[in-house]
């Protein structure tokens, strides 16, 4: 019986690696094995940093209502902990923009929770 192969899932299953590869330096992006490995570290680190990439987010929200906080005599926990007890209910990145870009709004956020 002779033997039996499938070519063409093969080579599909290679394209397709080798297309994600492109752009890669060097091996990376024509060798099937490096190409292989490379595509497999990057899927992993796509995978990581869509999360990583919240967390990165927020700190940064935070930094921004901590800065626009502090020029109006505030810190950043007691204008949260002040904006519970007030029962004002918009999230960080909302606040965050407010503190950027519409800094007068900001401030009348401040002036109610004081």
């Amino acid at each position: 019986m002779p033997r039996s192969v499938n070519s063409v899932a093969k080579r599909a299953r290679r394209k397709k690696v080798l297309k994600q590869a492109k752009g890669y330096f060097g091996r990376r992006k024509n060798v099937w094995t490096v190409a292989k490995n490379a595509v497999d570290k990057a899927m992993q680190y796509s995978y990581r940093d869509r999360r990583v990439k919240k967390r990165t987010f927020r700190s940064l929200w935070i930094m921004r209502i901590n800065a626009g906080a502090r020029q109006h005599g505030m810190s950043y926990s007691k204008f949260m902990g002040k904006l519970k007890a007030n029962n004002i209910e918009l999230n960080r990145k909302v606040l965050a923009d407010l503190a950027m870009n519409n800094p007068e709004a900001f401030e009348a956020i401040v002036n109610k929770v004081k």
